[in-house]
């Protein structure tokens, strides 16, 4: 026999699991443990005292009318019980012979008044307690025997569908998971700090509100530009762009803001925690289905068991009529027995519909409220009104779900819960925790000096900007990389030293005031970014920019996408750089004209085939078409008069016929060619008067024309990589040449005019196949750097000890040959200076 104790143990959930029990399941838990009760109550009164006791009768037509009719509408007036024996003489027994004895002699009466029929005998005590025992398997009906073992049942089988969905293996782990986090997320310290610096900033937003100034836009409107008509657009950077300054966050007391650095990573795990959870629940339904189905049959089971438990109420009586066929041995057909447990079961029975109709009634509530209205959909719309944190998703599926039951429990779980749900949120414990770590004394000593002699400060891969950089306020140069979020409060106004800021792969934005200090002060501003919406809005609002490069991915699906009409209010600019994989120069780069002097394009590889849109922009003093696939020089550029640099490095050009048309560019000083395929150098380039520096090394070229030493104002000549076997003796015109670069060649001797230029600082002949190095080469006096290594000289001459500028870190040669040279040669090659020397143009 089961005690109590261990039949409840199957209705034992674990506590913590009671915040998922709305009221009903509560409700419903205890009706079961209630029945459980009346089940085992009824099984041991039935164990114990379950009994009948029956008379024999005479056939029907000599039984008494009157007990043949009580035992039909069960009660009777002369009852029999079984006989002891002898040898149990107690109180009981007395009694129980004491009615065998009436009985025996109501039967003499009976005798005597009518003639018997069978066989005439006295039933003793044994004949008694078989014919009882026959009588319970045959008289009595099967309810009035097995209802307390069905209601144990039914009522097991009621409490474990009230909790299979916490048992079950595809449901346990995800609800035991997501209660443990949110009693974590609940009893977490982030999470009152969260909500009191909420609590903080209304109260401080409603003291201190910033007036709104006219220098500082909240909205820039674009002329001819419809507000209705780019709603629609792809990207907020076209048409109507509106800037909306962030509200500046005032000071959060240091009580409020300091978190202890173990909560804090407690915190951030429980963040990460939160969003796993989320991307694993939310992508099915299987508990809001799995509950559904348990209601359900719930529901069914209330309806089976209240259906067929009402047609056997009628059936439990205390007289019943029985017939065992024991006439041959007893001498009577017919017996009237009496069930001495019918009145207790009655009352049991009656007791148990009554609690399974109340279970029942709560069931068809909680059907109810779930089919009420969606529960795979939940909003946290309420914690958005009452919280600053209006970045809360709503969830739904089985997220949703569980969310809803913890709403019966206790809507403040889901309050706190949606703290941590909150990207506002989390980025603010990034920002206390990295404030804390990142000091002021930390930062200061990662400045360093740049080549350009400025304070650089450079920060990788932080979870956003500390605090303290705004503090450094003579910094000049701030890059930050791989920052997932940047945001420049006003303190930023207290570094007035900045003016060129980088930022890679970083999303930033800007408080009012800190847009207005960049607007006013920033010069220099480097962008690198995936996609073209990465790219921050307020980029296109800084009217004292000069320089803009903008690094990513422009293909020609974007390339309205870039926003250059939105580029008109840079008024200052002077330098683009777009390094992207653009096909054609997008037509709204002309605006730029006015203003624009330096153009670059690094287009990755991507063939650049329309650019029409380079005619307009006349004021362009120096362009960059670097991999954009060209196979001739553009015409386009022919237009720019004033152009005075122009490289086109790393294209598939291989014919420079239209370089004549250069001769237009009166100013053009600078042509790099270098990394093509170009074979020939036509003559006509002598008619570009005004070149004074020209690259072509990487290319194809066998041969020099003798045009090319007619330019009077050449400077610099790099033909270097090229495979070229003869250097014309020509190239003795080239009185103002100053930087000859011509290694990596196949040149086997050098024409002595060469040495004639003396105004040559840089000669590079290194990896050729000279075998030896003229001696005219002392004629250089200016020269300070010559490079002669992968030569196949034997040794060099003695007069580079007239080179009297050439040092020994400017002689690029094997060891073996400077050995050969002269010891007073080596040592005055060999000594110190205190002047500084330039290496080339």
């Amino acid at each position: 026999m089961f005690t109590l104790t261990e039949i409840a143990s199957l209705n034992d959930i674990q506590p913590t699991y009671r915040i998922l029990k709305p009221w009903w399941d509560v409700f419903m838990d205890y009706l079961g443990l209630v029945m459980l009760m009346l089940a085992v109550f009824a099984m041991t009164m039935q164990i114990t005292k379950d009994q009948v006791a029956c008379l024999p009768c005479v056939e029907e037509e000599h039984c008494p009318k009157q007990n043949m009719a009580n035992a039909t509408s069960g009660s009777c007036t002369a009852i029999t019980t079984p006989l002891p024996t002898k040898d149990q003489p107690n109180k009981v027994d007395k009694e129980i012979h004491t009615t065998h004895q009436q009985t025996a002699l109501a039967t003499e009466q009976f005798a005597s008044q009518a003639q018997p029929t069978g066989v005439k005998t006295n039933l003793d005590f044994q004949q008694y307690v078989f014919i009882n025992q026959i009588c319970y398997h045959v008289a009595l009906p099967w309810y009035s025997k097995y209802f307390p073992y069905l209601t144990l049942i039914h009522t097991i089988i009621l409490m474990v569908s009230s909790n299979f969905w916490f048992k079950y293996p595809k449901t346990s782990s995800k609800i035991e998971h997501f209660v443990s986090i949110l009693g974590r997320c609940f009893e977490s310290p982030w999470t009152t700090k969260a909500l009191s610096e909420t609590a903080c900033e209304h109260s401080e937003e409603n003291k201190q509100r910033l007036p709104v100034t006219s220098s500082v836009p909240y909205q820039v409107s674009l002329e001819g530009k419809d507000e209705d008509s780019n709603a629609n657009q792809s990207t907020p950077i076209l048409g109507d762009f509106r800037f909306s300054a962030d509200k500046p966050i005032s000071e959060v007391p240091s009580s409020m803001t300091i978190l202890d650095k173990k909560d804090g990573e407690q915190a951030k795990a429980l963040f990460e925690k939160v969003r796993k959870f989320r991307a694993h629940v939310e992508d099915s339904d299987f508990i809001y289905k799995l509950y559904v189905a348990q209601t359900m049959v719930k529901t069914v089971k209330f309806m089976l068991i209240l259906t067929y438990t009402s047609t056997f109420l009628s059936k439990i009586n205390f007289c019943h009529i029985c017939e065992p066929d024991m006439k041959k041995l007893t001498g009577y057909e017919k017996f009237l027995c009496t069930h001495n447990m019918a009145f207790m079961l009655n009352k049991l029975l009656i007791s148990y519909m009554a609690l399974i109709l109340i279970y029942g009634l709560t069931c068809l509530y909680s059907l109810f409220w779930v089919f009420r209205r969606p529960l795979k959909e939940y909003s946290f719309e309420k914690v958005r009104e009452e919280s600053s944190f209006s970045d809360i998703p709503d969830v739904k599926n089985d997220f949703a779900f569980l969310l809803h039951m913890v709403d019966q429990y206790d809507q403040l779980y889901s309050k706190r819960f949606g703290v941590f749900l909150s990207e506002v949120s989390e980025n603010k414990l990034r920002e206390i925790s990295l404030n804390h770590e990142w000091t002021f004394e930390k930062l200061r000593q990662l400045v360093t000096r740049n080549p350009q002699d400025q304070q650089e400060l450079h920060l990788f891969m932080l979870s956003g900007l500390p605090n303290a950089v705004f503090d450094l306020t003579d910094l000049e140069v701030l890059k930050l990389e791989l920052i997932p979020e940047v945001r420049f409060s006003a303190k930023v106004s207290q570094m007035t030293s900045l003016q060129e800021l980088h930022l890679c792969h970083c999303p930033a934005k800007v408080e009012q005031t800190a847009f207005a200090f960049l607007r006013d002060h920033l010069r220099c501003l480097h962008v690198k970014f995936t996609d073209v919406a990465e790219i921050p809005p307020w980029v296109y609002l800084l009217r004292s920019l000069r320089e803009l490069n903008l690094i990513g991915n422009l293909s020609s699906d974007n390339n309205k996408m870039i926003g250059l009409e939105s580029m008109r209010d840079l008024r200052h600019l002077k330098m683009l750089c777009l390094k992207s994989n653009l096909t054609k120069m997008p037509t709204n780069i002309t605006e730029l004209s006015p203003h624009l002097i330096r153009l670059i394009i690094h287009n990755d590889g991507t063939k650049l085939l329309v650019m029409n849109s380079l005619k307009k922009m006349t004021n362009l003093i120096e362009l960059e078409l670097h991999c954009c696939e060209l196979e001739r020089i553009p015409h386009a550029i022919f237009s720019l008069i004033n152009l005075q640099e122009l490289d086109l490095k790393s294209n598939n050009i291989r014919t420079i016929e239209e370089i004549i048309s250069f001769q237009h560019l009166r100013r053009l000083a600078c042509l790099k060619l270098w990394h093509n395929k170009i074979i020939t150098i036509p003559s006509s380039i002598g008619q570009v008067k005004s070149l004074e520096s020209l690259h072509l090394s990487h290319n194809k070229l066998e041969s020099l024309p003798i045009a090319l030493f007619a330019l009077p104002k050449l400077r610099h000549l790099d033909v270097s990589h090229n495979s070229i076997t003869v250097l014309p003796p020509d190239v003795g015109l080239l009185h103002n040449l100053q930087h000859l670069a011509i290694n990596s060649n196949k040149l086997e001797s050098l024409p002595k005019p060469l040495f004639r230029n003396t105004k040559l600082k840089v000669l590079c002949l290194g990896h050729n196949a000279l075998t030896t190095l003229p001696e005219t080469v002392g004629q250089l006096v200016q020269l300070t750097q010559l490079e002669l290594r992968g030569n196949c000289l034997d040794r060099l001459p003695a007069q580079l000890g007239h080179c009297r500028m050439l040092r020994k870190h400017g002689l690029i040669v094997e060891d073996h040959l400077f050995d050969t040279l002269p010891v007073e040669v080596k040592e005055s090659i060999s000594r110190e200076t205190n002047v500084s020397f330039t290496s080339g143009l």
